[in-house]
């Protein structure tokens, strides 16, 4: 049987806060966001069923 796997990673300091900023308030440049238009539009082209 699979056992669950253990991250371990932990955030600490500066880096937490620089995470959870990142996270509260994301950031994107103009590609990254064509690029997302590009996969949503891909993706609801070409459906995938479960």
């Amino acid at each position: 049987m699979a056992h669950p796997i253990e991250l371990g990673l932990v955030l600490e300091g500066e880096d937490a806060r620089e995470f959870l900023e990142d996270l509260r308030n994301p950031k994107a440049t103009k590609e990254q966001i064509e690029m997302f238009k590009e996969a949503i539009k891909i993706a609801k082209e070409h459906p995938v069923e479960f």
